[in-house]
């Protein structure tokens, strides 16, 4: 089978059948290709074993600050807040993401080609990678509300066309991530199960499901499967810490109701092997800000 097969071949169906599915992996987690750079050998194993691993100290706390600031200077700016790439909170309307950030903050396309950042990813997919989507989340004290549980691949692959798991996401933490602040939960090993869900695709989904999503996500029988095969774990940890997880991962996070806000970086690689094709289970496509398909290699 040829590579331009296996791109329309949809290996992954979801969202066609009356019923869930549990389907079995047929991607790596960790793509050859790539010999050399930051990750080590334990985290490239960790990875692969669980589907995520973490980075403590990815950016100092000089850069933390700084990355920070630039946080506040684009949820202030009321030009960003008008347009369509920023996402309000569905209840308080504060800003809860903005999209492709690395298109408008020259601070974060600088860190999208860090070597730190990079290189890793290189490693992780195997190849030259591009930026699928950027955002800065914003998750406030008091208000911030969570996202439910969910595979990221289940959308890219449904609502975008990404036809293989080779893509892997990382999330930089611009806050202390305590326990009880909304951090993220992931289940280790279930990156190997593709959950197949329910529903047919509204147009225009992305408007609603940015907010809160409803359709592309399993159901409590194929979580609880999944939770107690798995277990659950969560990502904690000073500001500047980084997670890095696979496309399929289930993860997802409860609400914040503390003082404390949880705000993060978050950058989607993908392989330039793995372009995005028509959706395999909508009808169009979502807009290039949160799903790009005019690429270049991210280059150093």
């Amino acid at each position: 089978m040829t590579v331009a097969d296996l791109s329309t071949q949809d290996r992954y169906p979801t969202r066609v059948a009356s019923e869930p599915a549990l389907i079995e992996r047929q991607d790596p987690t960790v793509w050859p290709g790539v010999e050399s750079g930051p990750a080590t050998a334990d985290e490239l194993a960790a990875h692969d074993a669980k589907g995520f691993h973490t980075v403590e100290g990815l950016l100092s706390p000089a850069e933390v600050q700084t990355y920070w600031q630039e946080l506040n200077r684009l949820t202030n700016d009321p030009r960003v807040r008008a347009d369509e790439r920023t996402v309000v909170e569905k209840q308080s309307n504060e800003v809860r993401s903005i999209f492709e950030v690395h298109r408008t903050s020259d601070l974060i396309a600088e860190l999208v080609s860090d070597p730190r950042v990079l290189d890793r990813a290189r490693q992780i997919l195997g190849s030259d990678v591009y930026v699928h989507q950027s955002r800065i989340n914003y998750m406030p004290g008091f208000r911030g509300s969570g996202f439910y549980w969910h595979s990221d691949f289940e959308t890219w692959h449904a609502e975008d066309g990404m036809p293989a798991m080779r893509a892997v996401s990382m999330s930089i933490a611009l806050t202390d991530n305590y326990p009880f602040n909304g951090g993220l939960m992931i289940m280790p090993g279930a990156h190997r199960t593709f959950v197949s869900c329910v529903g047919e695709t509204p147009d225009d989904n992305y408007k609603s499901s940015l907010k809160e999503q409803k359709v592309g996500v399993p159901g409590e029988h194929e979580i609880t499967k999944l939770g107690y095969e798995h277990g659950i774990e969560q990502f904690t940890g000073p500001a500047g810490s980084a997670l890095w997880f696979d496309s399929n991962s289930m993860h997802g996070s409860g609400n914040n109701i503390t003082p404390f806000p949880r705000s993060n970086i978050f950058v989607v690689f993908n392989s330039v092997e793995n372009t995005l094709v028509e959706p395999f289970a909508a009808e169009t496509r979502r807009p290039e800000f949160v799903a790009a398909r005019e690429f270049t290699p991210v280059r150093r």
